[in-house]
Formats: structure tokens, sequence, C-alpha cells
């Protein structure tokens, strides 16, 4: 019976994959691409071969997992047969016998190029060992800026480990989520790669915060009938005034992800009922000529502000100036049948494809196209970056980041050719981008013909004439002058030695003067000084501290004043499995337990026995938050929020050190979080707040800042709480008084 049992498993299992495999096909077949179909049998019956028998955790064939991360590639980002083979081949190197030399001699040097590419960064960016990963993901850029299929496959096949994300233990979940978060998102968001982008950035918030996922979810579902006919009551006018013109289009709703609403509601502390612009509309139409796109759409945009008054300051013109991703389109505000805002994306089939597919459909059209495009100014971007990478794989990812996340503004030459830079960028910057040469020796700029510093910002319209001397001498604080990769990139590689010997010097006085103190150089206090400056690294921390920018002598009275009175509600000890950390006879901490087990989940509890923990001071979780544990090398637990932006780089960084964690307390411990209040300022108002929380709630406030203007009045107060459900409580109770508009929760 069992063989019986198993043979028709086998058989119902070659059923699903042959099926799977025709889907695939027939994804192909409705491309536009030239129908190279036996390449692509090739490849999956050489793959299905090669995985025979192997199982994904979820259960499923793991043929399932390549033939899935084709599909992506064929159907969603619109890549042809040498990508559709990559990918159903891209495990196979890393996961069996065959090599890249097999590859290329079956299926030929490109795609054997491109699955090298995709099987050194196996694993995620960085893999387990983070140090060791540099020269890996200094190869996953140098394979990109040659061929940038290497890196949409890789998102394709992150997408789909982001969709069967539910069969992996929760520490798994939460450090694929981070990283995700982290590069894979803004990476896709960069490449155009819109609707993947908004997807990955939404099953990351599924897996890191699944009840506020669930809720928002419910929310949006609650509220879909009176968006509809809000959709239907807008659009009626809008068909009518179209269809007059002879426009050839479709229209339909946009609905804000609910990551977006959420990253909105975090932003600009407000609740889900204040976010107005969950709707949107999208219009997408078929152009008479291709020459006239742009004069379609302003034509359509003519139609729809003869009906609704545009807002004069919500104009988004990226026809005109395209995104550095390729984006095109018109955005316009308009003011609704209802007196609400509404956004309406105006933008040609070919946009659309552009705005969906990105750099895959860019290619497509590249023909009609100028060769300078902006996304290959970034590739060429990423190319000189790996001239001189960093030595680190974190400040290497640092680095490339600044071209990832960057808003963008838009700067003219004296000439009117157009450069885009990122929002922050200095004429320092703009010198380097015109070249390395006029960088070094700008000494300012005549900035709409009025002359500036090498400090001024740049904003978005100016035009920018740079002056040069052959007698400047750059300087190594120009690094903290410039907001680009490039000009970072050159001006740290100039005084790279110089930098070093700062940084050194930097770390040794720091230690001196924390030795003074009998305070050691550990995480914990460096993550407090790191904070207390307001730096990221500590490298730059160090090489400010060398080069005499910081004044570290009065750390005792800044930094660590009062330590031994306000740390009693941060330090604390839950039970952890059965692996304590505990101290030695000299009273050092043993080093962390080497077996922590990623399945297990840290409880953090009133009681005083096991591991070492600490409450993270940069995002202050309180019981009822989502949290995470963060194993520091000396085996101390530091608890995070899952969003805190410190945790969200130590999930991408140090994901194997990540334990998943949740609260067992029983209203024994006193948290600080911070509230904020506004409303309409009325005599006896504050009197009936204070009565509120001390006596009717019974919470300590520690800090009050409420000020009062014109009649409105507003600020904050920090409390000691058990829980979220304390600050909940206290939050619903406080907006009975009268007057008092909003009270939300803050960091």
């Amino acid at each position: 019976m069992d063989n019986q049992e198993s043979i028709q498993n086998t058989t119902e299992e070659q059923a699903l994959i042959e099926r799977e495999y025709q889907a695939l096909v027939n994804d192909y077949l409705n491309s536009n691409h030239r129908k190279k179909v036996e390449i692509i049998e090739k490849a999956f019956r050489f793959a299905n071969q090669a995985h025979k028998g192997i199982k994904r955790r979820s259960g499923e064939p793991y043929i399932m997992h390549p033939l899935a991360v084709a599909r992506i590639v064929a159907r969603e980002i619109g890549l042809g047969s040498t990508s559709i083979c990559s990918a159903l081949l891209h495990d196979v190197v890393e996961d069996t016998d065959y090599t890249v030399e097999d590859i290329e001699n079956l299926f030929g040097k490109k795609i054997a190029s491109i699955v090298d590419g995709l099987t050194k960064i196996a694993g995620g960016v960085f893999g387990e060992k983070a140090s060791e990963q540099a020269e890996n993901f200094r190869k996953l850029l140098l394979t990109m800026s040659e061929d940038i299929r290497v890196i949409l496959i890789k998102i394709a096949d992150r997408l789909h480990n982001m969709r069967t994300l539910g069969s992996m233990p929760q520490a798994k979940q939460l450090k694929i989520a981070g990283e995700t978060q982290y590069i894979y998102a803004p990476l896709a968001n960069r490449l155009g790669l819109y609707s993947i982008k908004t997807e990955l950035e939404d099953l990351s918030f599924k897996y890191e915060h699944p009840d506020k996922y669930e809720e928002l979810s419910l929310k949006l579902a609650s509220t879909q009938h009176e968006r509809d006919r809000l959709f239907e009551l807008f659009s009626v006018p809008v068909k009518k005034k179209l269809e007059e013109i002879g426009c050839k289009f479709k229209i339909h709703a946009r609905i804000k992800s609910i990551y977006s609403i959420w990253h909105k509601m975090q932003v600009k502390n407000i609740p889900f009922e204040e976010v107005y612009d969950i709707l949107a509309l999208r219009i997408i139409f078929d152009p008479e000529e291709e020459k006239d796109e742009k004069k379609n759409c302003w034509e359509i945009y003519s139609a729809i502000t003869d009906i609704y008054k545009p807002h004069p300051e919500r104009i988004r013109d990226w026809i005109s100036t395209p995104k550095a991703n390729g984006y095109e389109a018109l955005h316009v505000t308009v003011m609704g049948p209802e007196g609400q805002w509404i956004e309406v994306q105006i933008r040609s089939r070919r946009m659309d494809d552009i705005a969906e597919k990105g750099f895959a459909a860019h290619w497509q059209y590249k023909m009609n196209e100028k060769d300078d495009s902006e996304l290959e100014k970034w590739l060429q971007t990423i190319k000189e970056l790996l001239e001189n990478p960093e030595p680190n794989a974190i400040d290497f990812l640092d680095t490339f980041k600044l071209n990832l996340f960057a808003s963008e503004i838009f700067v003219f030459t004296p000439k009117g050719d157009i450069r885009t830079l990122p929002l922050g960028a200095t004429i320092l910057d703009f010198a380097f981008a015109l070249h390395t040469d006029i960088g070094f020796q700008c000494i300012g700029a005549k900035v709409n013909h009025k002359l500036q510093p090498l400090t001024y910002e740049l904003q978005s319209g100016d035009q920018v004439e740079i002056l040069t001397s052959k007698k400047q001498k750059p300087n190594p604080d120009w690094i903290d002058l410039v907001k680009t990769a490039r000009a970072r990139g050159k001006i740290r590689s100039l005084f790279k030695k110089e930098y070093k010997a700062f940084t050194k010097k930097g770390e040794i006085a720091l230690q001196e003067e924390l030795g003074k103190m009998n305070l050691p150089l550990s995480s914990e206090n460096l993550s407090k000084i790191l904070e207390y400056f307001n730096e990221s690294r500590k490298e730059e921390l160090y090489y400010k501290i060398g080069k005499g920018t910081y004044r570290i002598e009065d750390l005792d009275k800044t930094v660590f004043k009062g330590k031994s009175e306000s740390r009693w509600i941060k330090y604390w000890k839950p039970l952890f499995g059965k692996s304590p950390v505990n101290e030695n006879a000299s009273g050092e901490k043993k080093k962390k337990p080497k077996n922590v087990n990623q399945k297990e989940v840290v409880k953090i509890t009133d009681e005083n026995s096991g591991i070492d923990y600490l409450i993270a001071e940069c995002c202050n979780p309180i019981p009822g938050d989502d949290i995470l544990a963060f194993v520091e090398e000396d085996g101390l637990m530091i608890v995070h929020k899952r969003q805190c932006p410190v945790a969200m780089k130590l999930k991408s960084n140090f994901g194997e050190r990540i334990i998943s964690a949740v609260w067992e307390t029983h209203k024994v411990l006193s948290f600080p979080a911070t509230i904020e209040i506004k409303g309409i300022d009325r005599i006896g108002i504050l009197g009936q707040i204070a009565k509120l929380i001390t006596e009717v709630h019974g919470v300590n406030v520690n800090k009050v800042n409420l000020e009062s203007k014109d009649g409105i009045f507003g600020g904050s107060i920090t409390l000691y709480v058990h829980d979220v459900e304390d600050i909940n409580n206290l939050s619903m109770n406080l907006l009975k008084i009268s007057g008092i508009n909003s009270v939300n929760r803050i960091n």
C-alpha cells in the first residue's frame, strides 16, 4: 500500500510539475519575444532531472521553485528565453554536483555567466557571514553592471521566496523580511519594478507585523464599498469628456498598498481614518502616434481640470524629466466631487509597461529613445563604485544604498543640460557628477548667477556653473559635505591613509576615555555614544574623534550622566530556553551560546534569571509591540521593535543572530513611552489631562512639553507604562476630554 501511495504521489507531483511548466511556456508564447521554446524545454528537463527527489521545506518538489521564478521573470518582468533558462537553472550549480562549466557546455556562455552570477549571491546579499561577503557583494554589482538580468532574476527569486515564506521558522522569516525591506525592495524600485517593489514591501510587513497587517487589511476591506462609490462618482464625467475628445483609454482605481498606508501612519503619526490618499485614479491611453504621447498627456490633463480644480502645488511632470528609474507619467491632484483631494496618474501604454516592468520594458522601447537614459547613468555609477570598493561589506552596502534611497532633484548646467542628483546634494556633488577633476578643483559655484559656497544644498531647477582653481587642495572634511556615493567614494579613496590613521587614533582615544570611567568599549556603550553624536557608523565616529571634530572629555557628564539612577528599567534578565549566559569568577560575561536555536522563541518575562537583556534605546519597545532579540558578540541580547531602522539593518547584516521574541510580562515592570497630544486650548484643560493621567490611570509622568499658540495647544508627555494596552486605554480616555483632537504614541 505504501509503495502504491508513493507511486501515486510521484505521478501526481510529475503532473503538477508539467502543468506549471506548460503555464510558463504559455506566458512566454504570449510575450513579444522571439520564440525559442526548444532551449527553454532543454533547460527545464535538465533542471528537473538535477533536482529530482529534492523537496522544499513546504513539502513540494524543489523544481517548483525555479519554475515559479522563471514565470515571474517571463510574465511579471517581461524578460526573454536567456533569462527564463537562467532562472530555471539558477540553483543547479549551488545545490547539485553540476558546475558552471557544465552549464556553459550545454547552454552557452551567456546563460552560464548569469547562472554563475546568481550562484555567487545565493542565500541573500550577505549569507551567513557578513564580513566575508564583501567580495561576493562586489561580484553581484559587477555582474549586475555588466548584465542587469542577474539582479532582475535575483529579485524574482526573492519575490517567490517571500510569497512562500510561511513555511520558514519565525526567526528566519524576520531575517529574510528585514533583508528584503533593506535592500531588495529599494533595488526593485531603483530598477523601475514598481509592482514587485510594492509586493516585496507588503510581504515584508506581513511577516514582521502580522497583527497590524491583518488589522489594516480588514479596514481596507470594510471601506472598499465607499471607495468604489467615490471612484464611480469621480470617473463618470471624466470618461465622458475623454470619449468626446476621441481618446482611446482605460481608467481604473489604484489603491495605496498596505505597507504604504502603515508607513504614512507612522511617519505622520495619524490613524488609518486620516490617510486621505488611499484611492488614486490611473488613466492609460493609446497615443495616436508615439510622438504625440506628451501632447496627449496634456490634453487628458486639460480635460480633467476642466471638470475638477487642480491643486496648484501637486502637479508632477515626469514626462519632460523622467525619474532616474525610467518612470514617465503626468500626475495631477484635483479636488473631487465630495471635497477630497484625489490623485490622477496619466500614462501611455508604453509608459505603463515601463512603470510596471521597469528595466526590461525600458530596453524593449530603447530603439526609440536616447542612449543616455538615467538608468544607464546609474549603472555607470555602480561601475565607478566598484573601482574603489569599501573593505567592509556593510560599509560598502551603505555607500551603495546612497544611490538607492535618495529622492531626486533635477539640476541644470550653464548650457541647459539636465543632471539628476539625490535630495540634499551639494555643489560639490554636482562638481563630481560632471568629472572627478572638476570635483577636486571645485572652489564654489554660481547658482542661478549668484555666488554660493561648496556647502550650498542644491534645489530642483537650479542652474549651476562650477568654479574651479588649480590651486584648490581637496580636504578630508569634504566626505561630510557630499551626498552621492560617487563623490564620497572619490574623496575617501584619495584620503584612505589619512582616514585610517585618524580612525585608529579615535578608537584608541575613546577606549582610554571610557577606561577612565571603568567602562568597556562594548556594543551597548558604543550605541549610546553613536546616538549622542548622531552617527550611524562607528568608523565615522572614530574618524571624527581622531580628527578632533568631537570632544569626548565630557562623556561622563553627557552620555553616561546618572547612569546608575536611570538604567533600572532598562536592564533585566528574562528566561531563554536552557542556555543561560552567566558570569564567570572574574565577573566577565561568557560568550554567547553557539547553539542559539532560531526555532526557539525568547520569552521576555519579569523574572530575574537566564540570559542578560537590554531594551534598545533607539526604539524603546514596550510590551505589546512586535519585537525581536539580537544576540551581541558577548552574549547580551538587545530587544528591538521589528520596524526599528537599527533592527532592520541588523536583520540584513547579521540574520543568524536574530531570535524571535515575545512579551510575557505581568504588569510588574515599567517602560518609558511618549504620547503626542493636539487640541483646542481652553482654561483648565492641562489640569484635566494631569488628573486623568496621574489619578485615574495612576501613571507616573517623566516629562511634559506642552505649549499653546493662537488658541491651539500641542506637545508631548513621556510616561512610565506597563504595556501598549496602558497607552491605548489612556489615549482613548484623553480623547474624551473636551478640546483634545488627537492622541498618538510617538517614538
